[in-house]
């Protein structure tokens, strides 16, 4: 499992610094069939991700790779789940609020979890059966053994507080969400809203920058799987909103339910 750590944190990092190539500076935004966002920074994190995933001999679920049929996919019990770009929006916005996300799913859960932030160069990763998740703030786009030397262990807010903060999409709200608040109010709760873009609402409540992120609005399993292993190594729960049970991964729809992380 370090192994596998190991070159996603390589394989998010590099990403990163293709990444920040292009944001830097001037580049195309094409729309793809479902009328998400794409740029030249998407497929070229995506190719660098691909070419040390493909070493592991595991296959590889990728937002920008073709999608493989559920009749193959079914017969997976492990697989990686990468975002090569998380927060396109954010990207193309520049406001720095994207990410790379690298996770390692095994039986449908996440055990394995890498989020990158090229524009601050943190790094948040977590093996989830060692029930400990960790941040490195890096000095440049490179990884080296010192970044477990340099990192620190993050941990959640376990107890409940008033006000709640509760960390919300950045450029995906819905009138579910702030009816969830809504409610919270009605039970005499004070609410402080945190907008962020990307995977780094996961992060945020991992590291206990906030205690509860809702979503009400459509995300896709690469948009989740490594936040999830990240919230849950720190003993947070993704859970479904209508079912309240984990979200699953390497379904045959890889669109996810509506979902809660506390």
């Amino acid at each position: 499992m370090n192994a596998f750590l190991s070159i996603a944190l390589e394989a998010a990092i590099n990403a990163g610094a293709a990444i920040m190539k292009i944001y830097s500076g001037n580049f195309e935004v094409v729309l793809k069939e479902d009328h998400s966002p794409l740029t030249q920074a998407d497929e070229n994190a995506n190719a660098i991700i691909n070419s040390y995933l493909e070493k592991t001999g595991i296959p590889i679920i990728s937002e920008e790779n073709k999608q493989i049929s559920y009749s193959t996919r079914k017969n997976w019990d492990t697989c990686w789940m990468v975002d090569p770009l998380d927060g396109t929006k954010e990207f193309i916005k520049r406001n720095g609020e994207f990410t790379v996300n690298i996770a390692l799913i095994k039986n449908n859960k996440p055990i394995l979890g890498v989020i990158y932030e090229p524009v601050t160069k943190i790094v948040y990763y977590a093996v989830v059966s060692e029930k400990k998740a960790f941040k490195a703030a890096l000095k440049n786009h490179e990884f080296s053994a010192a970044i477990f030397k340099n990192s620190i262990e993050i941990k959640a807010k376990k107890e409940a507080s008033n006000p709640i903060k509760i960390v919300g999409s950045r450029s995906h709200k819905s009138e579910a969400t702030d009816a969830f608040i809504k409610q919270l109010e009605i039970q005499g709760k004070t609410i402080h809203l945190v907008s962020k873009g990307s995977s780094l609402k996961f992060c945020l409540v991992a590291e206990g920058e906030a205690h509860i992120y809702p979503r009400f609005a459509p995300t896709m399993e690469w948009d989740t799987a490594a936040g999830h292993a990240i919230c849950n190594a720190v003993g947070l729960d993704v859970l479904q909103t209508e079912r309240n049970i984990p979200l699953q991964y390497n379904k045959e729809n890889l669109l996810n339910p509506y979902f809660i992380v506390q």
